[in-house]
């Protein structure tokens, strides 16, 4: 029997491991090798939080989650779909259940059995993996890695690279990837980061006080963009899903004006004049945090906030509470940087590869996940995405090795 075609894929993470699955389930012997001591760090991080896997949303919203890229991705994202992920996720045992967001999370609440039975499938299809073992550079389409000092040549008739973007890079993803490939005429787009939290000065009495604590159902607004959910307030300023979903337009407006606000609408249940007309019933022997309780239903936290908004807020007028209370304006003095962002958006641009993800200045080298230039909020989008992708790259390395020899 001829031997089977050879595949490297470079990064363990859930695109690299899903290029692999694909790889190997096309009668491909396939390599993995990644830098750090153990598979999937940052897959197996978000899995802290409860792994949101992906959404159930109607398909063409979901697609439409992805801006400018939409276009580019959607036939991957239906080619491996948020239902096919579930399929995917209950055919290695773990059971999954749609939230009353609508997003999609494992029943277990974490990463750590859904990897353990993924690697122990992808050990039964013969996929190899090799920790410790770093990218230095490639020898035409082969990988060249480095291990314990060594370097040593895999070899491969085509090699899907799965190294991350540059967020949280203490887990491997440090994007320093990059200058291999701007060495080979690669185009790229340089790397920011998405989805991150706000750094906000809040003063020592607010932040004693409240650190740790939930800005609940209010809503969070920015360039008339205006998101509902919660945030928590962080020693450096704010993080949670609804800063996270407008921390990319705060930042251009950061880089273009140098100055930026998020405005909190802390009673969205609330009309402006129907809060004016509470507020004016306040008594005077009530203390102002006592009578914004009483009449409007702010919460302390809420209260706080007013008063770090505007520290003359106990002597303004109802209109002028209302107005506050509808728009609570917090100056951000800078989005958190990529090594706190959950995922980066720059990388490789699409005009850098083909129909098949295959780089066109470096033919035999297939690219998916973060590495490339697309970006989504939270909420399943980035995970759907880099499965999607990986599983893409995987069949068109599958297709590309079998058209050669293992030493051609």
């Amino acid at each position: 029997m001829a031997p089977k075609p050879r595949i490297a894929v470079i990064g363990a993470g859930p695109a690299g491991l899903m290029a692999a699955e694909t790889a190997a389930r096309e009668n491909c012997a396939v390599t993995i090798c990644d830098a750090m001591p153990t598979p999937a760090r940052k897959f197996l991080m978000a899995g802290r939080s409860g792994l949101n896997i992906t959404h159930s949303e109607d398909f063409e919203r979901f697609a439409a989650r992805y801006g400018p890229a939409s276009d580019w991705l959607r036939p991957m994202l239906e080619s491996f779909s948020p239902t096919d992920m579930r399929d995917f996720c209950a055919g290695l045992g773990v059971e999954t259940f749609v939230g009353t967001s609508g997003r999609v999370f494992p029943k277990a609440m974490k990463a750590s059995p859904l990897l353990r039975a993924w690697l122990a499938r992808l050990a039964t299809l013969g996929v190899e993996l090799r920790t410790r073992t770093r990218l230095v550079d490639f020898d035409g389409g082969a990988p060249i890695v480095e291990i314990e000092g060594r370097r040593e040549t895999i070899t491969a008739n085509a090699t899907v690279l799965a190294l991350g973007g540059a967020s949280w890079p203490r887990l491997g993803s440090d994007g320093g990837w990059t200058r291999l490939l701007e060495r080979r005429g690669v185009a790229l787009a340089p790397f920011r980061p998405s989805n991150c939290g706000l750094e906000i000065a809040w003063s020592h009495p607010f932040r004693q006080k409240f650190e740790g604590q939930a800005i609940k159902t209010a809503r969070f607004v920015h360039a008339g963009r205006r998101v509902a959910g919660e945030a928590v307030v962080t020693r450096r300023g704010l993080e949670g899903g609804p800063v996270y979903a407008l921390s990319a337009d705060i930042a251009t407006t950061l880089r273009e004006r140098g100055v930026a606000t998020v405005e909190i609408d802390l009673k969205p249940d609330m009309t402006e004049s129907a809060l004016t007309a509470r507020l004016a019933q306040r008594r005077g022997k009530d203390s102002f945090a006592n009578a914004l309780r009483k009449t409007i239903g702010l919460t302390p936290i809420a209260v706080g906030l007013l008063r770090e908004s505007d520290p003359a807020v106990a002597a303004r007028d109802p209109a002028a509470l209302a107005a506050l209370a509808k728009a609570c304006a917090l100056p951000v003095t800078a989005t958190a940087g990529l090594e706190r962002a959950i995922s980066s958006a720059g990388g490789i641009l699409r005009a850098a590869v083909d129909d098949a993800l295959m780089l066109r200045k470096a033919p035999g080298l297939f690219v998916a996940g973060e590495m490339l230039d697309w970006d989504a909020p939270t909420g399943g989008y980035l995970l759907q995405a880099c499965f999607a992708t990986g599983r893409w790259a995987g069949n068109g390395a599958a297709a590309h090795a079998r058209g050669k020899s293992v030493d051609g």
